[in-house]
C-alpha cells in the first residue's frame, strides 16, 4: 500500500487525516507526525515553525512509517517564505526525506490549475498581514484573488477550536460572486467532513487546506485521486487527466 507521510505543525486538526482515509476507502496510508512550535500566525513565527532544521526534524520521524512522498502539511509555514523560498522549502525536503516532496501551498496552487480555474476567493483564518502572503504566493502562480478575507485569528489552537456551523458560515459569507473557487487555507481547521456542504452551499468547488494536502500527497505519489464526500477536486479526479496542468507542473516549480 502507498504510504503518503505528512508534517504537521503541532496540534489542531490532524484528526482530519484519518478521517480522509476512510472516505478514500483505505486505498493509501495517510500518515503524520509532528514538529512543534509556536502556533503563532506571526510572520517571524510561521518562519521559524517551517525552517529547514525543522522539517528535517519531521522527515526524520516519518522515515519509520517508509512514506512514498511527504509533505509539510501547512499552508502559512510555506508561503510565508515567497514563492522562490517556499520552492526551496519543499526541495530542501525532497533531499531530507529522499522522497517526492511538497507542501500545502503549491497544494493549493496545484489543485486551482488542476481544476482548470484561475480566479479565487480567499477565507482566511489568520491576520491580515500573513493572509495577503498568501495573496502574492498565488499571484506568482498565475492565480487571481477577486476577494480576501482574515479573521484575524491569532493560534493554530484557536482554529482547531472553532465548530463545524462556524467554519461552514465563515466560508459562506466571504465567498465572492467573480470567483470560480472558494479557498479556506489553514491546517488547524477541520474542514474534511465540511467541504461538500459548503460546496452545496455556494454551488462551486471548494479547496480547504488538508483536504488538498492529502490530495497533493497522492499526486505526487503517483496514486488516483478520485473519490466521494472530499468535494469536486476529488470526485473530477483532476490530477489524472491526461493533459491536466498539475501534471504538468505549471507555475515554474520542479520539484513537486
Amino acid at each position: 500500500m502507498t504510504t503518503i507521510g505528512f508534517i504537521y505543525p503541532d496540534h489542531a486538526a490532524e484528526d482530519d487525516y484519518p478521517r480522509a482515509a476512510q472516505l478514500l476507502g483505505d486505498s493509501a496510508r495517510l500518515s503524520v507526525e509532528h514538529i512543534y512550535g509556536t502556533d503563532l500566525h506571526a510572520v517571524a513565527e510561521l518562519l521559524d515553525l517551517g525552517s529547514e532544521q525543522r522539517l528535517a526534524e519531521g522527515a526524520s520521524r516519518l522515515a519509520q512509517h517508509s512514506p512514498d512522498a511527504v509533505v509539510w502539511a501547512c499552508t502559512s509555514g510555506s508561503f510565508v517564505f515567497g514563492h522562490q523560498g517556499a520552492a526551496q522549502q519543499i526541495a530542501k525536503l525532497a533531499t531530507a526525506s529522499g522522497k517526492p516532496a511538497s507542501s500545502t501551498s503549491f497544494a493549493f496552487a496545484r489543485a486551482i490549475h488542476a481544476l482548470g480555474l484561475h480566479r479565487v476567493a480567499i477565507v482566511a483564518s489568520y491576520p491580515d498581514d500573513v493572509a495577503t502572503l498568501f495573496k502574492e504566493f498565488l499571484a506568482a502562480e498565475g492565480i487571481e484573488v477577486v476577494s480576501l478575507s482574515s479573521a484575524g485569528i491569532d493560534t493554530a489552537a484557536e482554529v482547531g477550536r472553532l465548530p463545524p456551523e462556524q467554519v461552514i458560515e465563515l466560508a459562506v459569507a466571504n465567498d465572492h460572486p467573480d470567483a470560480e473557487v472558494l479557498l479556506i487555507p489553514d491546517t488547524a481547521m477541520r474542514t474534511i467532513e465540511l467541504v461538500d456542504t459548503i460546496e452545496r452551499r455556494l454551488g462551486k468547488p471548494v479547496l480547504t487546506a488538508n483536504q488538498v494536502t492529502i490530495w497533493e500527497g497522492l499526486r505526487i505519489a503517483g496514486q488516483p485521486t478520485r473519490a466521494d464526500n472530499l468535494g469536486a477536486l476529488f470526485r473530477t479526479g483532476a490530477a489524472d487527466r491526461p493533459g491536466g496542468r498539475a501534471l504538468g507542473e505549471g507555475g515554474g516549480n520542479g520539484t513537486v
